[in-house]
């Protein structure tokens, strides 16, 4: 699967209306089976900005591609000189109580997997089981000549040895852990290789423009059938990785149920949105369930 660059989507008219009502997202969990599909929503609260939401990081940042990584030596060291600036905030960010409840709705049964876009680890952290990042995960770091994983702390304490005395103040973070940077700031920032052969080092995230794994995408298409129902939380549904398990739960005929405060490329799919703040709308849920949150 290749990740398209949509940056924007507006619904039309006659898109439907959202609701408050969290009714159906209770009943849905109370029977279980439920698989959750998470967004930069579910993040906003631990301090990550989101995509496309008020204040979104795409009205101001174009997020790196994979085709100007790979091609541009300065573009590589534009992005692991903002990539290693985010790193030090990103990493301290932890759960909120969107994630808790995700977790505690995990530990009663009521879930079949998670799904995220994101790569902020959080839902992990919370203590989520069964999570399939689809978008990877900035906890680690991949050659793209030999392969070989390495993690990000490792990376990170080679970057700050080389790159001693950079701290210049960013004008925020991004999603995807990328701090907004000048190119004066970004300066001669020092990029290190693959310890192992000297290749090229990125992330093990998907850039937009490349390729999903196509045995993740598979498996996550299982889970879809596999699950009674599915849940998405603070995503817009803009890019089509996320949007086409959507359509394929309702070719499959499992409801489709929408928390996010915005509309979604998926409103038209839905049961029901409920345009409610993630952390209040999940710790009613919670509660109502009986599925206590862990601090």
């Amino acid at each position: 699967m290749r990740m398209r660059p949509t940056l924007s989507w507006a619904p039309t008219q006659d898109w439907p209306s959202a609701t408050t009502d969290l009714e159906p997202v209770t009943d849905a969990l109370s029977t279980g089976g439920v698989l959750v599909l998470s967004g930069a929503g579910i993040s906003t609260e631990s301090g990550i900005p989101d995509y496309r939401g008020e204040g979104g990081s795409l009205s101001r940042h174009t997020p790196m591609t994979y085709q100007e990584f790979t091609a541009d030596d300065r573009a590589r060291r534009r992005y692991w000189a903002r990539s290693h600036l985010g790193w030090r905030t990103f990493g301290r960010a932890l759960p909120n109580a969107g994630h808790r409840a995700v977790a505690a709705f995990g530990r009663h049964g009521l879930l079949t997997g998670v799904i995220t876009q994101n790569v902020d680890g959080l839902h992990q952290t919370a203590g989520s089981e069964s999570v399939v990042e689809l978008h990877g995960s900035l906890e680690r770091v991949a050659c793209l000549s030999c392969g070989t994983f390495s993690p990000r702390r490792e990376l990170a304490e080679r970057l700050e040895e080389a790159n001693a005395g950079f701290d210049p103040v960013a004008a925020a973070i991004n999603p995807d852990g990328d701090a907004d940077l000048t190119d004066e700031q970004v300066g001669d920032f020092r990029v290190l290789p693959c310890r192992l052969c000297g290749g090229i080092l990125k992330p093990d995230v998907v850039f937009f423009g490349e390729n999903v794994p196509p045995q993740r995408v598979e498996h996550c298409r299982t889970l879809v059938r596999e699950a009674t129902s599915l849940l998405v939380l603070g995503s817009s549904l803009t890019v089509m990785s996320g949007l086409r398990f959507v359509r394929l739960a309702v070719e499959a005929g499992k409801p489709v149920l929408i928390i996010n405060r915005d509309p979604t490329r998926g409103d038209r799919h839905a049961v029901t949105r409920v345009a409610l703040p993630l952390g209040t709308a999940l710790t009613t849920v919670a509660e109502r369930l009986g599925a206590p949150m862990k601090e």
